[in-house]
């Protein structure tokens, strides 16, 4: 049994009232899509990044920068582009002239990536190399540019839009650039009668305004009350069986793995299912972490995780489709669904 202390009733009803708050604030901007705006909160609510993943017109840029104005953080939006070189993200050491003395030096300018929240829009329109300058800031929260290494802010967030790859004029991001991306957000098409709020919306007069509902100071409180959420040891083994069962290589590897994955999920899967579980146990009002938050987490920590092979890509096997065939292939415990009773910590 875990020994993890019991996290703050008041504590975790606040941020569950916080986070609350603020999807009420979006949902006056945003129609439908309540899961996407569920999963944009855990990442942030689990210091993780996010990629929306979706069609143009899905009002993905409208959501994080309805989001940002939630939150009372520094955003910026860089438009990812073909010709957006690495110094336009991190910045670079510009000539200065001294007007009194004449004397020239370089001083290191701060690029946009110098900020707490920052939309990363349409991140495939730009080469590998430009992508690439994302991945210190994202796991490190840290530039190293002009021989020097600065911090970041905290929080610190990069909230990408991505178009699908069969797109012309796309570039897929490197595996090492996906996986630091705790969630991959997918964006589906609205449905008939929210495609008709969007209009009733969108095509009068009125502007809804939303209001700023966390600052820095109390998002990072509530981020670290993530961290206290007690885990039942069935509960860690779960999200281990089931990352590891997408390895074609481990030992009882299911047989459909076997033939339709190139290849897994690597242990940050894990330590993120965990993080974004315990976020969404405090979402939902409860103090404790069960397989049902790692189960509705399971499929935005993976899909960019699990990479099928030509054979599965031939026969329409999606990374989706797999998992929730290792969804249904893993059973979870039985006390496992109710992880404060398997944890010995009461309700």
């Amino acid at each position: 049994m875990t020994s993890t202390p019991k996290t703050d009733p008041e504590a975790a009803a606040h941020f569950a009232a916080a986070f609350q708050k603020i999807q009420k604030e979006i949902g006056r901007v945003i129609v439908g899509q309540e899961e996407v705006i569920e999963q944009l909160l855990l990442a942030i609510a689990a210091q993780g990044h996010a990629i929306l993943v979706g069609v143009p017109g899905l009002a993905k840029t409208l959501l994080v920068s309805t989001l940002s104005r939630t939150l009372d953080l520094d955003f910026r939006r860089i438009q990812f582009t073909p010709d957006l070189m690495p110094g336009d993200i991190t910045g670079a050491d510009v000539l200065h002239t001294d007007p009194a003395t004449g004397e020239r030096s370089f001083r290191f300018t701060e690029g946009p990536i110098f900020t707490q929240v920052l939309l990363a829009d349409e991140i495939n329109r730009t080469p590998p190399k430009t992508q690439a300058a994302l991945l210190e800031a994202m796991q490190e929260r840290q530039v190293t540019a002009g021989g020097k290494t600065r911090p970041l802010a905290d929080p610190f967030f990069v909230l990408a839009t991505q178009n699908p790859l069969e797109q012309e004029g796309t570039y897929p991001l490197p595996e090492a650039a996906l996986d630091r991306f705790l969630f991959w957000i997918q964006v589906e098409y609205p449905s008939a009668e929210e495609e008709a709020e969007i209009l009733r919306r969108t095509t009068g007069a009125d502007e809804e305004n939303v209001q700023i509902v966390l600052g820095a100071e109390e998002l990072v409180r509530l981020q670290g009350l993530v961290r206290t959420v007690p885990v039942a040891d069935s509960v860690l083994d779960f999200a281990v069986a089931l990352v590891r069962a997408s390895r074609p290589n481990e030992v009882d590897t299911p047989a459909f793995v076997q033939q339709w994955v190139q290849w897994g999920a690597g242990p940050r899967a894990s330590q993120n299912m965990i993080l974004a579980g315990k976020a969404r146990a405090l979402l939902h009002g409860r103090h404790h972490l069960s397989t049902q938050d790692i189960i509705a987490v399971a499929p935005a920590v993976l899909r960019h995780r699990i990479l099928p092979n030509f054979a599965a890509q031939a026969e329409g096997m999606t990374a989706d489709v797999l998992i929730q065939r290792l969804l249904k292939h893993i059973p979870a415990h039985p006390s496992a669904l109710d992880g404060d009773r398997a944890a010995g910590i009461g309700s």
